[in-house]
């Protein structure tokens, strides 16, 4: 009763606009204000605890990676390599906002980072095509997920410290749900652009201005290949691997482009220490908060729940799949991952699965959630770029939330779509 009492205050605060990482801090110290069940210096002590961990101090490195790249105008160049590789397939603007969305994710890792600068380019775009507001907002924000999916994922990062498991091996098993979930929109996208004959290009494809596209993204298509390169090749650790690809990022916005000056870098330095701190307060205030969980015994009960159905692989898919679908349209990804992630990895690793196979279902399953209604963070951004009503946003989502369910069942039910990588480069045995 006491979790429940819990968690419903959790979501009414959030609901009411408070800050998450404040209403996490919150709850426990009224908790033992209240009921004397531990020393209120517990919640330092804890809220130190989880985020003293040197592969976290990557986030900020990943953070300016892409506010760098924004800055050099990387997305523009990006938009026309996509648009020389879709050519003249109906619906060619649609298409694109997923390949950039693909192309971008190497460069970020964040969901929401995705959606405002990819969707503040092409969403206007896309409008002036004659596509529907809510249309353009749904697959933005949709296709964004894939910036959480495909490394560096910010989110990947913060499972893999708290579950105790290699970044490398869960960077790697991210790389081919990653592409599936690009292709999956692009064969979503297909049908609805047949159906209500979307625009397409009216310049045939050509190779050699594919060639001369791709030329003028190289030096940006350069940093996710040296970023997965060394995290995945053992080359460099997470950390070193970030450093090394901000820094490439400054010299190609610098030196290479010529579009970052004093002032942008100083903005983009600016965002990015400002949004690490955020994703900070959050992960440093879930170690109070899942103490409390676990002191109320929520998480053991959660664990025993999904444990029960774990006898019939297809019943457990779908429970677990509806669970974290359920939890993700009304809480915050990033807390679901760092709070309930760990309990899933564990609940997946009693039931027989691979430990980073849990850890991509969680992942994937829960930056899903951060695009479905109600609280989408990326519903909301991408729906606000493109001026449409939130409903009819959630709507036009429906047949991508569809097929992007079905893919997590697939992911549940079918190991090697995120362990063969990892086991090919020697990560799992």
């Amino acid at each position: 009763m006491e979790s429940i009492i819990l968690l419903s205050l959790l979501m009414v605060f959030i609901l009411l606009g408070a800050p998450v990482g404040f209403t996490m801090i919150l709850l426990p110290t009224l908790y033992i204000a209240f009921t004397d069940a531990a020393p209120l210096v517990l919640i330092p002590g804890q809220m130190f605890s989880a985020i003293d961990s040197v592969p976290l101090t990557a986030i900020p490195f990943f953070m300016l990676t892409g506010e760098l790249m924004s800055s050099a105008t990387i997305t523009d160049r990006l938009v026309e390599l996509s648009q020389r590789i879709i050519g003249r397939l109906r619906g060619s603007l649609a298409q694109a906002n997923v390949l950039v969305s693909l192309f971008f994710a190497g460069m970020n890792g964040s969901v929401v980072a995705d959606t405002a600068t990819v969707g503040s380019l092409i969403i206007p775009a896309m409008t002036r095509a004659g596509y529907p507001r809510p249309f353009s907002a749904a697959i933005t924000a949709v296709s964004s997920t894939i910036g959480g999916i495909i490394p560096p994922s910010i989110m990947m990062i913060v499972l893999a410290n708290a579950s105790g498991l290699s970044i490398g091996a869960l960077f790697s098993a991210g790389i081919i749900p990653g592409i599936l979930v690009c292709l999956l929109l692009m064969i979503v996208n297909h049908v609805l652009a047949v159906r209500h004959n979307f625009e397409r290009s009216e310049e045939p494809f050509s190779f050699s201005k594919l060639k001369t596209a791709a030329v003028k993204s190289s030096f940006a298509l350069i940093v996710p290949i040296v970023l997965v390169g060394a995290v995945v090749g053992g080359i460099a650790g997470v950390v070193e691997a970030g450093a090394l690809t901000a820094t490439i990022s400054l010299f190609v916005g610098v030196f290479v482009y010529r579009t970052i000056n004093l002032v942008n870098c100083r903005g983009a330095f600016t965002r990015a220490f400002r949004n690490s701190a955020s994703v900070f307060i959050i992960i440093a205030a879930s170690g109070p908060f899942s103490w409390l969980l676990t002191s109320l015994g929520a998480l053991g009960q959660l664990e025993s729940f999904l444990l029960q159905y774990a006898s019939n692989p297809i019943i457990f898919a779908l429970v677990l799949i509806t669970f974290i679908y359920l939890l993700g349209m009304i809480m915050d990804s990033a807390v679901n991952i760092i709070v309930v992630g760990p309990v899933i990895v564990e609940v997946m690793a009693k039931a027989g699965y691979p430990e980073v196979q849990g850890a991509l279902v969680c992942i994937v399953g829960f930056l899903i959630g951060s695009v479905t209604p109600p609280l989408g963070v990326a519903y909301f951004t991408s729906a606000t770029i493109a001026k449409a009503s939130l409903e009819s946003v959630a709507v036009a989502m429906l047949p991508y939330l569809v097929s992007l369910f079905f893919l997590l069942f697939l992911l549940v039910i079918v190991p090697d779509i995120t362990m063969w990588l990892p086991t090919y480069l020697g990560f799992v045995n």
